[in-house]
């Protein structure tokens, strides 16, 4: 292929409100935005309602309204969201797409306003879920995998759910997993000395949708003694799984809706990470932080994460109580076995620079050149 332009930039837009509660957010503001971006981009996402905040250096906000994922009215904003790109984007600075959010109006919007450049796809969970869910959806998705030059996915089930959506040639798929900040790797916080031998500091990071195995975790702790749970999630999902918590009598501490730097210091003061995912999840960042934090993680072997965790982590199954009690039990009171994991967290954590992502896609982009 040949490029339109001999712009070094990446364009590219997530088509979430600055400031959303979804992990992809953090990635896409690891690599694209900062004084010393991994990536040089212009970058945009959607200004968010209410008061206005500063948006971290190198991101740009879209003042459009009306974000809708289907419908008569989908149209109109992808139009919209075409414009505004069209506007704020200068083609010749630009050398390679890099499109996000598969099945919203970002890349339908982000192609049209630059219709003559090569694609690059990075496809999230979200776009596999509903894409899997909604006719609409598939469709975009389906457009979406084709319009690009290449695709990429951070891991192999993600590679083969894909394919059974939509019929693309396999060869147009890159892996390449999604990384984490270098930082954490090499500087991580210190780590708080545990308080009790009798209890277990139990830490759960991330939303509370039914998919994310919650209610599975809470039925299955109310039986088991000796732990301390702690959540970090958004204040209406904790509102919403707080009936449940009183029917099983367990009083969760509320830490809120942690930035990422909150999160790591919430690592190094809980025992354990629980990811009781009941679905394939894409590679599990908050795991692999986690680990670089020195934070041992039980979870849920579903596809993805088994990928990406393996023998790292501790796999139990949270839909079962009596395996839940008995894994628990083991971490409890199995000499060295915390400390194990310990290591092999750190180990399996160090597999994911995020600057290995950068050079990667990075690489992929000079190849479409």
């Amino acid at each position: 292929m040949t490029a339109v332009s001999s712009g070094s930039l990446a364009a590219t837009f997530l088509d979430l409100p600055a400031g959303s509660p979804a992990g992809s957010v953090g990635r896409f503001l690891d690599l694209y935005t900062g004084r010393d971006a991994l990536i040089p981009s212009r970058a945009f996402m959607l200004a968010a309602a209410g008061p206005r905040r500063l948006p971290p250096e190198g991101l740009e906000l879209l003042a459009v309204a009306g974000k809708c994922l289907d419908g008569p009215d989908f149209g109109r904003y992808v139009l919209a969201l075409r414009t505004a790109l069209s506007t704020a984007l200068d083609p010749a600075q630009i050398g390679v797409l890099h499109l996000q959010n598969l099945t919203s109006g970002a890349t339908p919007a982000l192609i049209r306003a630059l219709p003559q450049h090569p694609r690059i796809a990075l496809v999230h969970g979200t776009d596999l879920i509903r894409a899997a869910a909604h006719r609409e959806q598939l469709q975009l998705l389906r457009d979406s995998a084709r319009a690009a030059h290449i695709i990429v996915v951070p891991t192999n089930v993600m590679a083969d759910q894909l394919l059974q959506l939509a019929p693309i040639s396999n060869h147009k798929i890159t892996r390449i997993p999604w990384g984490i900040p270098d930082h954490l790797l090499t500087t991580p916080p210190p780590r708080h000395p545990h308080r009790s031998a009798s209890h277990l500091r139990l830490l759960y990071a991330g939303q509370l949708t039914l998919e994310k195995g919650a209610a599975h975790l809470i039925k299955g702790l109310a039986a088991i003694p000796g732990i301390e749970l702690s959540i970090a999630a958004p204040r209406t999902h904790f509102h919403a799984l707080a009936p449940l918590l009183r029917r099983a009598g367990i009083r969760a501490r509320y830490l809120g809706w942690l930035s990422r730097p909150q999160l790591w210091r919430a690592f190094t003061d809980h025992d354990v990470l629980v990811k009781p995912a009941l679905t394939p999840v894409t590679v599990g960042s908050v795991a692999l932080e986690a680990q670089a934090c020195g934070l041992p993680v039980l979870y849920q072997p579903v596809p993805g994460l088994s990928e990406s965790l393996a023998a790292s982590g501790l796999a139990t199954d949270f839909t079962r109580a009596a395996a839940l009690a008995r894994d628990i039990d083991r971490l409890r009171t199995t000499p060295g076995l915390l400390s194990a994991l310990r290591q092999a967290g750190y180990a399996n954590a160090a597999r994911y620079p995020l600057s290995a992502t950068a050079q990667a896609l990075d690489e992929l982009g000079r190849r479409l050149a």
